[in-house]
Parts: C-alpha cells; sequence; structure tokens
C-alpha cells in the first residue's frame, strides 16, 4: 500500500523543487544569537529569529532554567489537573496576568495548542468568529475545531469587519479575532477601531500578540499597551518562544470565566503534558527584566528604525510597518530562495519565504531585528543586501 502513497509524495516532493517551494533546514552549531555558528563552518549574522529581546541564550535566563530544572525536576509526566501543577505553574500565571493587565492565565506548550484550544469550549453553532484574513495559521485551525459560524474580512479592513458584525448579528455570542502583530508583513492590528466596533455590536475581542508580547508598547506588554487599550481585550494569547526567551511555551489570558471554562474543557490543556519547569522559570526570569526596565524593548525598535531606514534608502520595497518584523518584497518565488543563498555566502543568515508561508506571488526575505544586533552587525547586513541585490537585479 505505501508503494503508491510514496511515488505520488516524490512526485510533489520532486515539483517542489522545481519550482523552487522546497524548504531545506539549515544547522546552526551554537546558540540562538545575533551571531550563529553553523555546520558549513562559517559564523554569520542572524536576522532571521524571533528573539527580538535578544534573551534566548542570556546568562540570568539560563541560570533561572537551570536554578529550577535543580529544585523541580526536568518534567512532570503529567497534565495539569491530574499531578502536573507545581507551585511555579501558578506563579507564572499569575505574574503573566500582572504583565498583561488581565484577570487570570492558562498555560499551554505552546500558543499553537493556546489558539487550538479556545474556541471550541467557548463557542457553538449559535455563535459567529470574525477573523482577520491575514491571522496565524494556528487561529484557522483553532476555528476549524469550532462548530461556530466563521466569517472572514479582509485584512486590517474595518469596513468590511463592521460588515461581518452586522451579518452576525443574530448570533449568540459574537467575537473578533486577530494577529496584534502579523508574522509575515509586521504590521499591527489596528485595535482602538477593533474595539470601538466591538463595543458597538456587542462583541468580544481576542488577540493573539505572540510577535509582539515582550518588545511592543512602551513596557514590552503588547499591542494593547501601544494602542492605550489595556484591559479592552477579552482573551489575549501570546508566547513564551519568541521575544520572552526563545524557548516554548505559550498562555491564554484574559476574563476570569473565560480562563476558567478553558481549565474545564480545552483539549490541548486536558490531554497534553505541562510546560516544562526550565521554561517556567526562564519566563519568570524575563518577566522580572521586562518589569523593571524598559531598555531592551526600546533597543529592539531602535535597531528596526535604523535597519528599515537604510534598506529604504537603498531602493529595497520593504513593507510598512512599526515593528522589529521588516519584510523585503521579492515577489519572485525562487529569486527569493536564491537572494537569501547569496546572503549566506555574504554572512547574513535569513530565509527566503514563498507559498504556502505567504501568497504566490508575494515572496519576500523576512528579517527580522534584536536587541543583541549591534549598528554595526546591522550596517554590514545593509551593504550585503544591497550587494546581491544589484547582482540579481532586484534594486
Amino acid at each position: 500500500m505505501y508503494g503508491k502513497i510514496k511515488n505520488d509524495l516524490q512526485v510533489t516532493l520532486k515539483k517542489l523543487k522545481e519550482q523552487g517551494l522546497y524548504k531545506t533546514e539549515r544547522i546552526i552549531t551554537s546558540s540562538q544569537s545575533s551571531a550563529i555558528s553553523i555546520s558549513t563552518g562559517e559564523t554569520v549574522f542572524n536576522f532571521c529569529s524571533n528573539n527580538y529581546l535578544g534573551l534566548a541564550n542570556h546568562p540570568d535566563v539560563v541560570k533561572a532554567a537551570q536554578d529550577v530544572m535543580n529544585k523541580w525536576g526536568f518534567g512532570l509526566s503529567s497534565v495539569r489537573f491530574i499531578c502536573g501543577t507545581q507551585q511555579i505553574h501558578k506563579e507564572l500565571e499569575e505574574k503573566v496576568s500582572e504583565f498583561l493587565g488581565t484577570e487570570d492565565t492558562i498555560l499551554y506548550c505552546a500558543c499553537f495548542d493556546a489558539n487550538g484550544g479556545v474556541f471550541e469550549p467557548l463557542l457553538g453553532p449559535d455563535s459567529a468568529i470574525i477573523s482577520d484574513e491575514l491571522n496565524h495559521a494556528s487561529i484557522i485551525d483553532g476555528v476549524r475545531l469550532c462548530k461556530a459560524q466563521r466569517f472572514r474580512y479582509k485584512h486590517s479592513n474595518m469596513e468590511e469587519l463592521e460588515q461581518c458584525l452586522k451579518d452576525a448579528h443574530e448570533a449568540t455570542y459574537r467575537i473578533i479575532v486577530t494577529d496584534g502583530v502579523f508574522s509575515m508583513d509586521g504590521d499591527m492590528a489596528k485595535l482602538p477601531e477593533i474595539v470601538a466596533l466591538a463595543e458597538k455590536y456587542d462583541s468580544l475581542v481576542m488577540v493573539d500578540d505572540s510577535h509582539a508580547t515582550g518588545y511592543i508598547g512602551k513596557t514590552g506588554r503588547g499591542t494593547a499597551e501601544h494602542f492605550g487599550v489595556l484591559g479592552k481585550i477579552d482573551i489575549i494569547t501570546t508566547t513564551f518562544g519568541k521575544a520572552m526567551g526563545g524557548g516554548n511555551g505559550g498562555c491564554t489570558s484574559g476574563r476570569k470565566e473565560i480562563i476558567d471554562m478553558l481549565r474545564q474543557r480545552s483539549r490541548p490543556y486536558l490531554f497534553s503534558n505541562t510546560l516544562a519547569p526550565a521554561t517556567v522559570g526562564a519566563t519568570l526570569k524575563v518577566i522580572e527584566m521586562l518589569s523593571g526596565s524598559s531598555e531592551l524593548p526600546a533597543k529592539t525598535m531602535a535597531n528596526a528604525d535604523r535597519f528599515r531606514s537604510k534598506m529604504e534608502a537603498a531602493g529595497f520595497d520593504i513593507v510598512k510597518g512599526g515593528t522589529a518584523i521588516v519584510p523585503v518584497m521579492i515577489y519572485d518565488e525562487p529569486l527569493a530562495i536564491k537572494f537569501a543563498d547569496e546572503l549566506l555566502k555574504e554572512g547574513v543568515y535569513v530565509i527566503g519565504f514563498c507559498f504556502p508561508v505567504v501568497p504566490r506571488g508575494k515572496a519576500r526575505i523576512r528579517v527580522q531585528l534584536s536587541a543583541a544586533h549591534t549598528f554595526e552587525q546591522i550596517d554590514k547586513t545593509v551593504n550585503a543586501f544591497i550587494k546581491v541585490g544589484k547582482n540579481l537585479n532586484v534594486i
């Protein structure tokens, strides 16, 4: 039986390679940082990591993880409601709630699980989910698991969002769902307008702030802080695997009754192992660091502004935005892959993003800035982009 699907898979994989859409994984031989070693022996500048605050290998964060493992062990071998809840898990939930300005928080092994487990326990066929068309895949998958009515509006189009709310007026519950920072374009949701529409049409608001928590907002509390709507977002999902230390783990944070219901019925929470103690300890340390200083978020944004302005001056087509994600548009899929490969030869580690990660014809190199980057690294990377861009007739 495997022979038939094996042959079909081989044909499909061959086509992906011919179309320039086949994804390969480069091997890193060092810890995550602004400069990394790769398996070919070079040390290169890393400009494609979600390590926005540069904390993935910070000695204080690593030590916090080690200290917690020494006391609490490596893992729980259980789910939360059986024998998998330690005191540190409750402490992290309290600290996250305090940090995000919410009433309660529930932990997951990943934000993908948080998004996968948030809709089905709360919404039935008489409810409506209204989602931005560019929302993360985990939100899309979570919506698929739920029997609620589905509405989708064009990206950040508030007129279409309002029409969806009108169309869903008979639903018992309505929820507007959006990324806070959209991962491929690096732009932010229009939260003030979304909140206003939610209040007008009696709707809940959910924000996935995975690409914002830790560095967006004056003190890193995300898009709600940036737009001055802290306390007005009903559900926030986010990750500890990006700016918040770069490990794994995530959470859903928000209204007390919502979180309580998720503890009772959210399947990824009820049927997945507890978040590892090391992740808990490291994340607690990151929250402590952010609560004491806004230096790192400010450094991240200063680096992003520098890179963006220099790339625009060089003539590259940059998606407008005000985050640490700076998409350099190439449009042609094979050319984007080749551009990234040529940059690696110049000592710059980036990835070409193509379909299905982004729409066909929208291929790009997504550059991500970190507080760990130096101005020298940024300037050398811009020069490498210019060199390769001219050689490949992109600029």
